[in-house]
């Protein structure tokens, strides 16, 4: 069979397509737990990542969607800790409320530091992040070793984000940094496990600045 001349589409219009996947997403996923506020954060969650297990295994802070909506609609930046993540959110729609996405991994001062410390360039990324993006949101999808850094700066109370989107993948401390954070007492979107990344991170803050999105159109409508 030849794949290019048989093979038929069910669509090729990018939203018919996505909103096909959300109804394929609802019904796979059956009954679940997340409140009506979460739920379109885990659905983009599995539809960025094609994997129900890890949509099921996603955890929220009872005020995390409030307080992640809240901080876009604020202007507050949204700190990454690689560039990957800088690169997927949607940075355009976050400047209408005027935010900003920041990575500070690769600054040459955090190299430097980082060299003469002897540890990553994720944990003093952090360092100089909660100094320059007071109140940002947090999203970190590559590196456990920042995430705990922001955790333990969180304790101490030099960090105090409006909220952290944790989902590190990998095999060392990811899955224990995870743990940690979901021990705290502020706004936070995780999940269990070792898996995650930085697509199911991007998915989730998009997920936010959408439904931030929404909010302002439906407050428009209401005031017109």
């Amino acid at each position: 069979m030849d794949f290019q001349t048989n093979f038929q589409p069910l669509t090729v219009q990018p939203m018919e397509i996505e909103g096909k996947s959300f109804e394929i997403i609802t019904e796979e996923l059956g009954e679940h737990s997340f409140t009506a506020e979460q739920y379109p954060v885990v659905q983009r969650i599995i539809h960025a990542s094609a994997d129900f297990e890890l949509g099921r295994s996603v955890v929220f802070h009872p005020d995390a969607v409030r307080a992640g909506v809240h901080a876009i609609l604020a202007g507050k930046d949204v700190v990454c800790d690689v560039q990957m993540i800088q690169s997927g959110i949607s940075k355009q729609k976050l400047k209408k409320f005027g935010g900003e996405t920041k990575v500070y991994i690769s600054d040459e001062d955090v190299v430097e530091e980082a060299k003469r410390l002897n540890t990553t360039r994720a944990i003093v990324s952090m360092r100089k992040a909660v100094k320059e993006s007071e109140g940002a949101i947090f999203a970190i999808g590559n590196a456990p070793t920042a995430l705990l850094e922001l955790i333990r700066l969180i304790k101490t109370g030099k960090a105090k984000p409006s909220l952290v989107v944790g989902m590190p993948v990998g095999f060392v401390s990811a899955e224990e940094s995870k743990e940690e954070l979901r021990k705290l007492d502020i706004p936070f979107i995780t999940n269990v496990g070792r898996k995650g990344g930085s697509p199911v991170t991007v998915a989730a803050v998009n997920a936010l600045i959408r439904i931030a999105e929404a909010q302002v159109t439906s407050n428009e409508k209401e005031t017109t």
